[in-house]
């Protein structure tokens, strides 16, 4: 799934971003806000990971999302 379709859903999918990240803060998830970038910042500071260990956290979930779509 696009980060585009994440985005434009972004309310659907915020409980399973939550569930995934959960030491994000709900002051975190307003600044996500659906943008990629902001999630990606966010996980960085609260897990001390680097920016690429964040981008592939976030594209594993957006898989496992498209998948779980595909196949309810």
């Amino acid at each position: 799934m696009n980060w585009d379709q994440i985005e434009g859903k972004w309310k659907q999918f915020t409980g399973s971003a939550r569930e995934r990240w959960g030491k994000l803060t709900d002051d975190d998830w307003d600044k996500v806000a659906g943008k990629k970038e902001h999630l990606v910042g966010q996980i960085q500071e609260r897990y001390g990971i680097a920016k690429e260990d964040a981008e592939k956290e976030i594209d594993e979930w957006s898989r496992k999302l498209d998948e779980a779509r595909k196949h309810p």
